[in-house]
């Protein structure tokens, strides 16, 4: 079994900051893609960033210089760090992981809510 658990959302200002993390755990044997996925009320989940296991790293167009994807493989952990938030930020974000157990899948967290006041 794989658990994985994100923190770090909230509510804060237009202008403000936060950062998320999320941890893996149980039997993983290896880790590969990290990243974060939002949903908005009524639109479709998109992926907002992502890093792979050799840390490349990509981003939706609507974050690039505002969002900072990162991982540190000795604790199975990915942080989002989030700038300059504005109120169209406001969603779910959900972390997901690509990991092997020994067969490659990809676990979800449950999400954790981000709310941008204007």
């Amino acid at each position: 079994q794989v658990q994985v658990v994100e923190s770090g959302g909230g509510l804060v200002q237009a202008g403000g900051s936060l950062r998320l993390s999320c941890a893996a755990s149980g039997s993983i044997f290896s880790l590969n893609f990290m990243g974060w996925y939002r949903q908005a009320p009524g639109k479709q989940r998109e992926l907002v960033a992502g890093i792979s296991g050799g840390s490349y790293t990509n981003y939706a167009d609507s974050v690039k210089g505002r969002f900072s994807i990162s991982r540190d493989n000795t604790k199975n952990t990915v942080y989002l760090q989030m700038n300059s938030l504005k109120p169209e930020d406001t969603a779910v974000y959900y972390c997901v992981v690509e990991g092997r157990t020994p067969a490659w899948s990809r676990y979800w967290g449950q999400g954790t809510q981000v709310t941008v006041s204007s």
